[in-house]
């Protein structure tokens, strides 16, 4: 399966976005879906996670409360809403599929990535 991550951009703290994570190829119903973002400088990290059917869902404590996860699978697509976004939530943010019902919170669970979006939050 193939990942397309869009929907990044510059906002203000405070402000909201909603990142897409569009899937080409193979039966995308039946890959769970990971969100992860990457900062300057430092590793990538997990940040929300979905199951193939969207009825589990996880998120990094950073994230708690602040963002949504869900998925539309006739449109090959997961989304990500993030809120009352701050300055440490500037990153590039990638999504990954791993085969699988459940999502993981590990890098490595993961087969197919995405080229990645920016997101800038401006204080």
């Amino acid at each position: 399966v193939q990942l397309q991550a869009c929907g990044g951009g510059l906002v203000q703290s405070g402000g909201s976005l909603r990142l897409s994570c569009t899937a080409s190829g193979r039966a995308f119903s039946s890959y769970a879906v990971g969100w992860f973002r990457q900062a300057p400088g430092k590793e990538r990290e997990f940040v929300s996670s979905i199951s193939w059917s969207g009825g589990t869902t996880q998120y990094a404590d950073s994230m708690k409360g602040r963002s949504t996860i869900s998925r539309d699978n006739a449109k090959n697509t997961v989304y990500l809403q993030m809120n009352s976004l701050k300055p440490d939530d500037t990153a590039v943010y990638y999504c990954g599929a791993r085969a699988g019902s459940i999502g993981s919170m590990y890098i490595s669970s993961y087969d197919n990535w995405g080229q990645g979006t920016q997101v800038t939050v401006s204080s």
